[in-house]
């Protein structure tokens, strides 16, 4: 038995061994350690086996030769050695072709000897040190650069946005770059009863016509479509021209691409200037969206751009992707100011692989885009959002009750938001409609810009309208949502006016019915348009559209409560809650608890949901609230469709994404999806010798698969291995091209020595060095629950089915989606990629 590995390992060296006199021919059982030892130098594969070999010695060094080894390793050390190209990098080899899965298992491999490789030599020189310490460091680095640059473009973003959105009403006269609320900053006139209107903001009709009421409004509103037609062509038009992949929100995209999918140039530079322009001329258009979801869109494609500087992210994909989830949680950090949130919605929602070095740099790239967004202050108030509020009033028990019925709403809203949303998506790429996205844009504007004009809820952009409805009304503000009259019945006026009667008797006025009203309005047309909206090929995000439905929806029903509450005061439900000078019930704060339920209903977020809305606010003390309404919207929208719209999305693009949150309920064996069936033409197969490169072309050639499996003979269908069909590609063309001698009717080797050649031969190819040895293999028995979970867990591409070590068949990706789809009634076809 041998027993001490590392010292015949260390003398197992085939430059020693050259001309030697046999002394014994040994065989040994070694252990699977050993054996592992041996197949590395060997080429071998399995576990612990026999091992045979020659005890020579030469020179008085004492060497272990395996009998059958291949004659050209053990030549004299003074004869020349044939060059095999294999033994050097060939570019290319190792990397993916578009529209396919990268193999999980073999980037995190390739990381972890290249660390093993840095820790090895930072042992033996000081430069190594250094240089695995910058190689540690560098991550860190990576992590603030993706951090500034986010943080920079979103505040750009929200600057551009916030006063393009102004432009379409009216232009300020000290200088046009100020946005409305900005220019009457500045002016001495301003009032906090009317502080939007100054002396030096002009609307359209003001500088054309001089007048501002009366029939005027109609020039108004043409500039106001005027405006938005032309923010949306533009935004379009460049989308169409120069980056396809800029339109839509991009998280259904980037979570398929963070399961280890490759869709080349849509995390790119190209897609990222486009990107970041029409975004801003979206919002500012009118149209029924958000910039959030484009933002951390944004983000990851910095976090691509960034990573081509760092050669172990350049070079690895699955190390690449770890940045890209880190990028997921910036980008929902500057669009809510909310970092933590950020890096919940990361682990929550987009991520695939999450390890907790991840989590850690994640946090640390959202809290400096958060810093960096701050620094810039886009809204002047000192806040990274417009729509930050702060609730005091403290809220009573037996309020669970309507912020439930909130909860059931978003649940509703979110199931038929999907539905209609999806088969309108359906439509348009089934349909001739899908031929015409430049007119779709500008119809969909039109209708926006047209019905959302007259009623003031709607024309203010999604952002503001929010921050209304969010707002705790004070005795300064002006809106009509805070319009009440006193109890004694008075006239109707602000807030000052039942001042002094205190705030907590607070019976509605003439401009709050006026508001609820047109908040019915707003809610329906909300509801309507933004199903039309999501989708169309701009820049799209979904969750201010839906934060507004729920924010609308909750406003009135908190109003509802508070006047429910003033007029039955003297009840014994109610006569807690209303004292002299302290609101009844803060309608702005089921606002809040609305938008929450609504958006948990369209995306399915729970934990990473409450955060961002407890960030938001500022109060821990409504965090009940928020995860009674949170949860009950994802019970009642996961009764009613188990699908959050992204999934929803990635389903109706066919994109490969196997979701880890969805179950595998059926009593299905590998045999029953393995590929070939019975009415299938037999596997394609590599023999491990024996072919040409002729023959391997030919195979090539005449089949589409991603890769091969090799057997010993076809024959026997040994399992060996599995090859690329990339690598092979690139190996057979670096081989023609480089290697000296090779014609058509060169021997293809997958291994390291071959079956003696006449000497008249052509050179061979050996391929050994592309040959995965350990391919992931089951039993036509093992069940798909178990299978389905391999690929979940290890990100697999395929696996191969054998029995008793013949190979009977393979199982890919794409495979195990259409089983699945099959079982679920839907159309099988409906998967589109490897």
């Amino acid at each position: 038995m041998v027993t001490h590995t590392r010292n015949w390992c260390s003398a197992f060296n085939p430059s020693k061994c050259t001309h030697t006199a046999v002394r014994s021919e040994h065989t040994v059982n070694t252990h699977p350690e050993q054996w592992a030892a041996i197949s590395s130098t060997r080429g071998a594969t399995g576990g612990s086996g026999h091992f045979k070999f020659l005890l020579v010695s030469h020179e008085s060094v004492l060497c272990f030769v395996p009998v059958g080894g291949c004659k050209a390793d053990w030549r004299p050390s003074n004869s020349p050695k044939l060059i095999d190209l294999m033994d050097y990098p060939v570019p290319g080899i190792g990397t993916y072709e578009d529209f396919n899965t990268i193999d999980w298992v073999r980037e995190k491999s390739k990381d972890r000897d290249r660390h093993r490789e840095i820790t090895n030599k930072s042992k033996h020189s000081t430069v190594a040190l250094l240089f695995s310490i910058s190689d540690a460091f560098s991550g860190w680095l990576l992590m603030l650069l993706i951090g500034l640059m986010s943080g920079a473009l979103a505040g750009g973003i929200d600057i551009a946005a916030h006063w393009m959105t102004d432009l379409k009403e009216g232009v300020c006269l000290n200088g046009f770059w100020f946005n409305h609320e900005h220019c009457c900053w500045a002016s001495n006139e301003t009032t906090f009863q009317e502080r939007d209107k100054c002396p030096q903001w002009k609307t359209w009709a003001e500088l054309m016509v001089g007048v501002s009421e009366g029939s005027v409004n109609v020039l108004n509103h043409f500039m106001y479509v005027s405006w938005a037609l032309l923010f949306a062509f533009l935004a379009v038009i460049l989308v169409r021209a120069f980056a396809p992949y800029a339109c839509g929100s991009g998280i259904p995209e980037i979570k398929t691409i963070l399961s280890g999918f490759i869709i080349r140039g849509y995390l790119g530079k190209w897609t990222l200037i486009i990107k970041t322009i029409t975004l801003v001329l979206a919002v500012s258009s009118g149209l029924s969206l958000g910039k959030e979801g484009p933002l951390v869109h944004v983000a990851c494609c910095c976090a691509n751009i960034l990573c081509h500087f760092f050669t172990k992210y350049r070079r690895n994909e699955a190390k690449r992707r770890e940045v890209l989830s880190a990028a997921s949680a910036v980008g929902v950090s500057v669009a809510f100011g909310a970092p933590i949130g950020g890096v919940l919605f990361s682990l929550e929602e987009v991520s695939y692989y999450f390890p907790l070095k991840t989590l850690w740099r994640s946090f640390f790239a959202a809290l400096v885009a958060a810093f960096t967004l701050r620094s810039i202050n886009p809204f002047g108030n000192s806040r990274l959002v417009l729509f930050y509020v702060e609730f005091h009033t403290p809220w009573h028990l037996l309020e669970l009750i309507p912020f439930v019925l909130l909860g059931i709403f978003g649940g509703l809203w979110g199931a038929f938001f999907i539905h209609a949303n999806i088969a309108w998506c359906r439509l348009r790429k089934n349909t001739r409609l899908g031929h015409y996205p430049v007119i779709e844009v500008l119809v969909v504007t039109l209708l926006t810009a047209l019905l959302a004009f007259p009623i003031e809820y709607t024309r203010m952009s999604s952002s503001e309208l929010i921050s209304e409805l969010f707002n705790d009304c004070g005795l300064l503000d002006s809106s009509k949502l805070c319009d009440y009259s006193g109890n004694s019945g008075g006239t109707s006026g602000s807030v000052n006016a039942t001042a002094a009667n205190g705030l907590g008797a607070r019976l509605a006025g003439p401009g709050l019915y006026t508001a609820m009203w047109q908040l019915a309005l707003a809610l329906v047309f909300k509801m309507l348009i933004t199903v039309a909206t999501f989708g169309i090929k701009v820049p799209s995000g979904l969750f201010i559209p839906s934060i507004a439905v729920g924010a609308i929806a909750g406003r009135l029903l908190g109003v509802g409560m508070e006047q429910l509450a003033v007029h039955n005061h003297d009840r014994k439900i109610f006569r807690g809650w209303c004292s002299p000078g302290a609101d009844c019930i803060t309608p702005g704060l089921y606002a809040m608890v609305g938008a929450a339920a609504c958006l948990g209903g369209v995306t399915r977020m729970t934990v990473s949901l409450v955060v961002i809305m407890f960030e938001l606010t500022g109060g821990l003390e409504y965090i009940v609230p928020l995860m009674a309404a949170t949860m009950t919207s994802k019970w009642v929208a996961d009764a009613l469709s188990r699908e959050s719209i992204y999934e929803a999305h990635i389903r109706l693009n066919g994109y490969p994404f196997l979701e880890a949150k969805e179950e595998f309920p059926h009593k299905t064996l590998a045999t029953d999806v393995m590929r070939p069936r019975q009415s299938d033409p037999p596997l394609s197969v590599l023999t491990q010798s024996g072919m040409s490169v002729e023959e391997v072309e030919r195979l090539i050639a005449d089949t589409t698969y991603s890769g091969f499996p090799v057997v010993i003979s076809q024959q026997s269908q040994r399992l060996v291995g599995f090859v690329l069909r990339r690598d092979l590609v690139i190996s057979l063309e670096n081989a023609r091209r480089h290697q000296e001698g090779v014609v058509s009717v060169s021997a293809v080797l997958f291994t390291e020595c071959g079956p003696p050649a006449s000497p008249s031969a052509p050179p061979a190819v050996k391929l050994h060095n592309i040959l995965d040895l350990s391919p992931f293999t089951v039993t036509v028995h093992t069940p798909m629950e178990i299978v389905v979970d391999i690929f979940r867990k290890l990100g697999l591409r395929q696996c191969l089915v054998i029995q008793n070590g013949r190979l009977l068949g393979i199982i890919t990706k794409k495979d195990i989606l259409k089983h699945m789809a099959q079982m679920a009634n839907r159309d099988p076809e409906s998967i589109l990629f490897n």
